[in-house]
């Protein structure tokens, strides 16, 4: 299967394979947000679409595109095929300088990198139906309040992940009792209760717990049973796109 990125321009934006590290996170002690796996799954989940100048974004609160002011420390001739404010109102679009092309039933789902939160402004998400659409979309962010915000070069303005959107009408969510399933009740309660024992003996400092500091069921695939997950993974490995003549 094939992410089929057409660069409309010689130069166009980098995209890499989405990172699993956050600034936010190497700076807790012990690093302590990346024992949540499904977090550190989710940033690397997609490919970062990368800033090629830094632009600043300057609104004043207005409703006008003149209210949004663009600069950048590079060329400000680059901005204008960078960036604009297209929906006004504070929200700011981005291009991506590719128009991309999936498979039948496969979108693109764009939105700003996961977990990566960015004072004064949030991403807006979209899902694109890639297997057709024969021209370019745009990342979109909106100001939050007046104020300044700076994407630096080299920092993610988008994130792009697929989605073989069509599929979902086929799923039939159920909501049911959790003892309806007695093996799933028996695999819960023996959670329970290695958490409750866990963290009673790490409230104690008993010597292990101490050390182990907290459970790693999840992390090693494994259910506390002991029975291991056959599909479980730690870690993603995307491919960075290819450059074809």
């Amino acid at each position: 299967m094939r992410l089929e990125c057409y660069k409309i321009y010689d130069v166009a934006p980098e995209i890499v394979p989405g990172r699993s590290d956050r600034a936010w996170m190497d700076a807790f002690v012990d690093r302590h947000p990346y024992r949540c796996l499904p977090l550190t799954m989710a940033n690397s989940t997609g490919w970062e679409i990368l800033c090629p100048i830094d632009i600043k974004i300057i609104w004043n609160g207005g409703p006008r595109i003149e209210d949004i002011e663009l600069k950048t420390t590079g060329d400000p001739r680059a901005i204008a095929s960078f960036a604009d404010s297209h929906f006004m109102r504070g929200i700011v679009t981005f291009h991506t300088g590719h128009l991309f092309r999936t498979p039948p039933g496969w979108g693109v789902w764009v939105t700003g990198p996961p977990n990566w939160p960015k004072d004064g402004i949030a991403p807006l998400t979209g899902l694109v139906e890639t297997d057709w659409l024969p021209f370019p979309f745009t990342m979109n962010w909106q100001m939050t309040r007046p104020g300044e915000v700076i994407f630096r070069k080299g920092e993610p303005f988008a994130f792009i992940t697929l989605m073989e959107h069509k599929r979902l009408e086929e799923i039939e969510p159920e909501r049911k009792l959790m003892r309806t399933n007695p093996d799933l009740v028996e695999e819960y309660e023996a959670w329970r209760g290695s958490r409750a024992d866990f963290n009673a003996r790490l409230k104690d400092g008993e010597q292990t717990a101490m050390k182990e500091r907290w459970q790693r069921h999840y992390m090693r695939g494994e259910k506390p049973t002991g029975d291991k997950a056959g599909t479980h993974q730690t870690k993603r490995r995307l491919k960075p796109p290819r450059e074809i003549k």
